[in-house]
């Protein structure tokens, strides 16, 4: 009989070599199974073993029945790994779209909406998603990473379950635009240049146009039209600002910055992402929403003493404390010496990345 893993109990007998990623089996068949296999069919993330009827005892074998919950459990890959099979069928969808054939809305709802539900309580995650990154195909990777970024934030902000999934499938179809008209740009190992860049500044209009007659509410069409806008009105593609702006289409805005500015592209390495946060703060005060900016901030400063990083010095160290009102800038006790140093101190150096 076939049961998972999690089924299994000591003294079943495989009746079928177990295949991992390895030439060999990691389990050969006839083999009575102690805990130590179950551990070694859970490191492999085995989902199926064939077992026989009985026991090694001569026992009856009969497989306990899953819970809802745990069945549930078993779907969801480790979140990298779902996040990376979300690009991979994003770009599958995209990479040859005819945009004047109509989306699957069904389709993208269940891509989508799973992988962000995963993520909006995991602040590392944030703080990680830039070592996920394909600059050859930056515009998938960056429609996934939104979704998962503005979801987290509209969490954080009390959103509630219906408009973080409106959030989500804005922020993921905010670019179609782009894969319409200007995917190529991200191609090239330079700086876009001014007549390029005129061109992108259009993308939002004939992303919200391609998706104007799907069944996506309003609300999400709105955001998509607004998510390069800013507060001081120097926004595109309609230069709206302040209270004309959808709450939506702030928190798009954040998490478009966030992840375009630390993510590596053909003409530029990925930055860190506590050196990114010093920017937005220090220079998009006036132009992106306080309330949501605040709430990516928090990411930062709840990693809290004992939390290991590395320095843009390339030396270990431990954070010691963390003042909340320079939440990138904590004591860091260095692993070499015991020296602390106070980053607040230390302009030049920054925090890395989270080990």
């Amino acid at each position: 009989m076939k049961v998972h893993p999690q089924q299994i109990v000591p003294g079943c007998v495989v009746t079928k070599d177990v295949i991992g990623n390895t030439v060999t089996p990691i389990i050969p068949r006839n083999t009575v199974v102690d805990p130590i296999h179950i551990q070694v069919l859970e490191k492999f993330r085995i989902n199926e073993v064939e077992v026989a009827n009985k026991l090694v005892t001569g026992e009856e074998f009969e497989a306990e029945e899953l819970t809802e919950e745990e069945q549930q459990s078993l779907q969801k890959l480790p979140f990298f790994e779902h996040f990376v099979d979300v690009v991979k069928q994003t770009r599958l969808i995209f990479e040859n779209w005819d945009y004047r054939t109509p989306l699957d809305s069904k389709k993208i709802r269940e891509l989508i909406l799973p992988l962000t539900e995963q993520a909006e309580d995991k602040r590392d995650v944030i703080l990680k998603l830039h070592h996920y990154n394909d600059p050859k195909f930056y515009m998938y990777y960056h429609m996934v990473a939104m979704a998962v970024i503005s979801t987290y934030l509209a969490k954080r902000l009390g959103y509630d379950e219906s408009e973080r999934h409106g959030v989500a499938l804005a922020a993921y179809l905010s670019d179609l635009g782009m894969l319409k008209s200007q995917k190529d740009v991200y191609l090239k190992e330079r700086s876009i240049d001014y007549n390029e860049y005129e061109q992108i500044q259009k993308h939002p209009i004939e992303s919200y146009r391609l998706l104007e007659k799907e069944p996506f509410n309003q609300d999400v069409k709105i955001a998509i039209l607004q998510h390069h806008e800013r507060l001081d009105g120097s926004g595109y593609p309609l230069g709206v600002k302040m209270d004309k702006l959808h709450r939506f289409a702030k928190i798009l805005a954040v998490a478009d910055m966030f992840h375009a500015m630390t993510s590596e592209r053909m003409y530029r390495q990925k930055q860190s992402p506590y050196k990114v946060i010093e920017e937005m703060r220090k220079d998009q005060l006036t132009q992106l929403d306080t309330e949501v900016l605040n709430e990516l901030v928090r990411c930062f400063v709840n990693f809290g003493n004992g939390t290991e990083v590395k320095l843009s010095n390339s030396e270990y160290g431990t954070i010691v404390f963390t003042d909340e009102r320079y939440p990138t800038r904590p004591l860091v006790r260095l692993r070499k010496n015991k020296e602390i140093l106070n980053l607040i101190d230390e302009k030049d150096l920054y925090i890395e990345e989270i080990l």
